[in-house]
């Protein structure tokens, strides 16, 4: 028999690639592995041997991997030992975030050429390590990693996390325990979100109003964000907090040892009633106004460039901002101003005339440009949110693409750099179904949504691509209260991030990086860290069996984690646990049911109980006609979407809703055959924040002909302010009646009751 030796020689070549690709359990994903024989023990008599003091904040970080689970502390010399060392050496042939790691039996090996390259070893270093290092008790047992080689660099320069401390004030001890965080997941970039209408959060001495003032607001927290009345001349503001110059400092220091660069966001021209609560002259009515406690918009109270007192103001501000904060970039804001005041202000309009432009998006592209002549004057660069290219971008600006990656690719084909942060990466939506998520904003982005997120877009060439800085997730906190809640909105999302903003694409395996997040949540649970269990959820799809002549409804049940799964079901009252019939095919439902379903893992209840109604109802299926068709934003799944009997969930962007913008409308349903009916429901959504409200009214006519109707049924509804988004089923109740065609009207609201338009949400009518 012949050997084809190429082949042979292909083969273990493949198995030597293999090995060195090999996951460690890392996270991000080294750019190269290579595993040796053996492994390395630590123990009390391990030696940190160090070369440089610009190397004492690893130093420090090793120091601390063992103070409390194994209770040593690792002593640290500049005489090199022989054995049982860690060794961190300088190479300035690395770039300044490369590492190299090499794992011995006798000794471990850092190389990097900066405070930060040192930082990414330790970090990699301590993943490797057994879990139970993050313990707060003494854990006999031996530390052991396994030899191995790792060259490791980030794809991406700018590898962000922003945190919003402005609607909810966050204490400066957690700024600290987040950065702590980014810097294991070898994130570098902390986008400190300092201003906004609800609170100013950043001592400036020479303005003291602006933290007497602006930070404080009404306590209206038992209230919903966007149901909160503005303050009372008897009430106190007695809710917020800031903090001072020497704090500010603290935490910029301690993100330096990390390798964290610390990037302050100050507002303008809008987000920043705050500023004006305290100093009305900065505005164009100079109106006297309070700190909002909740929502605000349209954002209409913003300063006025037509007055160089407000520029004055803006740059003294900056030249505090400036001493505090040594990043290259300062943040500007830029969005969502709603000019119209300035349309009629005189000082706005004259410096109009003045320079000779006639759009207000004009005036805002001169005030951005006139800050960023100041901001370059002073070493400095800045960056806002893709608004900032209406009216013509600045010509050094860089743009973060929130509004989805047009703005982003816009701005890079311009010559921009760019940081890629859209929808996906707004961690304050829901990371599983938002039916049993705490309360959170937009759609649902799950963690494999995020994994699946590619920071540069196709429509870019290779040079206009370089423009790509890198991803950055935000969390804005208008519904987030706590902590603890902030913690659970961030991870394990954040682990996604981390890895998408640092890993080759080639290096990436999402199977991989899921087991590899189930070994963090065990780190972070012995770090005392509130994360979200939501990859554990079951989720449901539903579709009718047109085969059966009588309505079958089809539910399969799934679940994000891959693998193998073990959800377990029960139908109607019956206890969902772990002995409850398993799940292996979708289920063939011919009743009205309550089905319950979960994930097992060892038994136990790995995340939260789906739970779902069907209801089996006359007019699954049945055709829908419309008058008019709904809007082309949310046309849900077609003619059908109506009668499918598949739900809409409060996620409206889930593709199961219909939607109208200002429009009443008309559904008229063939059932194909007369039926005794007497009930007609109708589902419909309200989120008042995202400017979906519940139908005034609704008017029910059915038929035998579809020509003579009679009315069954009709209902007005007064608006209500309602802070929550929720689901509703409007029921109409009557006497036995033989039908085949059903005529409902739906009744919008038309014009929100504080300015806009109105969407009207509807999904499903049930006929019984």
């Amino acid at each position: 028999m012949k050997i084809n030796f190429l082949i042979l020689f292909s083969f273990f070549l493949s198995l030597t690639i293999f090995a060195q690709k090999k996951s460690v359990g890392i996270i991000p994903e080294p750019k190269e592995i290579k595993l040796l024989n053996g492994s390395f023990e630590f123990t009390p008599q391990t030696i940190i041997y160090f070369t440089d003091d610009n190397q004492r904040g690893a130093v420090e970080q090793l120091q601390y991997l063992f103070s409390k689970s194994g209770e040593f502390v690792l002593k640290a010399t500049k005489m090199k030992p022989s054995k049982n060392f860690i060794s961190l050496e300088k190479n300035q042939n690395l770039e300044k975030e490369a590492y190299r790691l090499s794992v011995k039996p006798n000794q471990i090996a850092i190389e990097a050429s900066t405070v930060i390259g040192f930082s990414h070893a330790v970090a990699s270093l301590r993943q490797l390590l057994p879990v139970q290092v993050e313990s707060k008790t003494l854990q006999k047992m031996k530390w052991k990693i396994p030899a191995m080689e790792i060259k490791d660099e980030p794809r991406f320069a700018w590898r962000g996390l922003m945190l919003d401390v402005s609607r909810h004030f966050f204490p400066k001890e957690y700024i600290l325990k987040t950065l702590d965080r980014m810097a294991l997941l070898k994130l570098n970039t902390f986008h400190w979100h300092l201003v906004d209408d609800q609170g100013w959060r950043i001592e400036i001495k020479k303005y003291p109003k602006l933290t007497e003032i602006g930070a404080w607001r009404v306590d209206h927290e038992n209230l919903h964000w966007n149901n909160r009345p503005d303050q009372k001349p008897s009430e106190k503001a007695t809710y917020g907090g800031f903090y001072t110059q020497e704090e500010i400092k603290e935490v910029v220091a301690y993100a330096e040892k990390l390798g964290i660069t610390v990037v302050p966001e100050i507002e303008m021209p809008a987000h920043v009633s705050s500023a004006i609560a305290a100093y009305p002259w900065l505005s164009c009515t100079e109106e006297k106004i309070t700190v909002p406690p909740g929502g605000v918009w349209p954002i209409v109270h913003i300063y006025d460039p037509g007055k160089e007192s407000t520029f004055e103001f803006l740059e003294n501000v900056l030249a505090e901002v400036m001493q505090l904060f040594p990043s290259e970039y300062i943040h500007i804001g830029g969005d969502e101003a709603t000019k119209t005041k300035w349309e009629t202000c005189k000082t706005t309009q004259d410096r109009m005339k003045q320079l000779g432009i006639e759009d207000v998006d004009e005036l805002q592209s001169y005030m951005i440009k006139r800050i960023e002549e100041y901001l370059n004057k002073h070493g400095r660069k800045i960056i806002g949110w893709d608004e900032i290219l209406e009216g013509g971008l600045a010509p050094r600006a860089a743009v973060m693409s929130w509004r989805g990656m047009k703005g982003g690719i816009e701005a890079a084909q311009s010559g921009h750099d760019v940081v890629m942060t859209p929808g996906v990466l707004y961690f304050d939506g829901p990371q599983g179904m938002p039916d049993v998520e705490p309360q959170a904003f937009g759609s649902m982005k799950t963690l494999g949504k995020v994994y699946d997120f590619e920071p540069i877009p196709a429509e870019l060439n290779q040079e206009e691509g370089k423009h790509i800085l890198g991803p950055q997730a935000n969390l804005w906190a208008e519904y987030i209260h706590t902590t603890e809640h902030s913690e659970y909105m961030l991870y394990p999302r954040l682990f996604a991030l981390s890895e998408i903003a640092w890993s080759p694409v080639s290096t990436r395996n999402k199977k991989e990086f899921y087991q590899k997040t189930l070994s963090m949540m065990k780190r972070w649970d012995l770090l005392g860290i509130n994360y979200a269990k939501s990859i554990f959820d079951v989720t449901g799809s539903v579709k009718v069996n047109q085969e059966k002549e009588k309505k079958q409804v089809i539910l399969d049940l799934n679940n994000e984690f891959p693998g193998e799964k073990e959800i377990r079901y029960t139908i109607d009252d019956a206890d969902l646990s772990g002995k409850s019939p398993k799940f292996f095919k979708p289920l063939e439902i011919n009743k009205t049911s309550t089905i319950r379903a979960g994930l097992f893992i060892d038994g136990k209840l790995a995340g939260k109980v789906y739970k779902k109604n069907i209801e089996i109802h006359k007019a699954i299926n049945a055709k829908v006609s419309y008058e008019p068709y709904a809007h082309k934003s949310y046309t849900g799944q077609g003619e059908k979407t109506m009668t499918n009997i598949t739900r809409g969930s409060l996620d409206f962007h889930d593709g199961q809703w219909q939607a109208w913008l200002n429009d009443d409308v008309t559904l008229t349903l063939d059932l194909g055959q007369e039926k005794e009916i007497n009930q007609v429901k109708i589902g419909a959504m309200e989120n008042q924040g995202s400017g979906i409200y519940y139908p005034i009214g609704a008017q029910v006519w059915v038929s035998e002909d579809g020509v003579d109707y009679i009315s069954v049924g009709k209902f007005t509804r007064p608006y209500a302010d309602n802070g929550y988004a929720e689901i509703t089923d409007f029921a109409f109740d009557f006497e036995p009646t033989k039908a085949r065609y059903i005529k409902v009207f739906v009744d919008n609201l038309g014009k929100a009751p504080y300015g806009g338009d109105a969407w009207m949400f509807v999904d499903e009518i049930l006929v019984n």
